[in-house]
This record gives C-alpha cells, structure tokens and sequence, in this order.
C-alpha cells in the first residue's frame, strides 16, 4: 500500500518540478558559500597584504577581521533562507502533491 503511494509521488509531474527547484536553489546558495570561503582563503594566500591593511588609519583592527566576520554572517543568512523557503514553498508544494496523491 504504501510504496503505490510513494510510486505515485514519485512519478508526479509536480514533485520532479519541486525537487529540480530545491536542488537548483541549494545548490546556488552552496556555489556563493564556496565562492566566499575560497575567495577568502585564496586572498590570504596570494594577496595578504590586502588583508593586513588596518581598517583605519592607527587602528590595530585589519580588513581581514570585518571581512571574515562578513562571510560567517552572509553564511548564517544564506542558510536562513533555505530553512526560510523550505519550510513554506518548499514544504507547501510537497503537501500539495501528496495530498493529490493521496486522493487520486
């Protein structure tokens, strides 16, 4: 019984729809996480004097710190998001062809 049901959510026009949209979301949020973090690290390795450059004039605090807090932040937020959009688009539309499924 239950694997007709889950055949049937399976083959669902839908459900391919939403699940080629989850993945092309995660995997766009993955991509500016990636870029961030290599980004980063590459300018440490190549171009640390950009990093070690003092934020303002006599100050001990250097780009390197309000950069990287940045990138943890923008990480956090970007993460927010998903959890934002899968719990309502994303769960919504999956409800949705279930129910269908369910009752056809």
């Amino acid at each position: 019984m239950h694997s007709d049901i889950y055949q049937k959510i399976k083959d669902h026009p839908d459900f391919h729809r939403l699940v080629a949209k989850r993945k092309s979301f995660a995997l766009n949020l993955s991509a500016i996480v990636l870029v961030m973090y290599f980004g980063f690290i590459l300018l440490v390795a190549f171009a640390p004097g950009v990093l070690a450059q003092p934020v303002a004039q006599g100050s001990v605090t250097t780009w390197g710190i309000p950069i990287g807090v940045l990138i943890i932040i923008t990480s956090f937020l970007l993460t927010g998001i998903y959890v934002k959009r899968a719990n309502t688009e994303f769960d919504e539309e999956n409800q949705r062809i279930i129910s269908e499924c369910l009752k056809g």
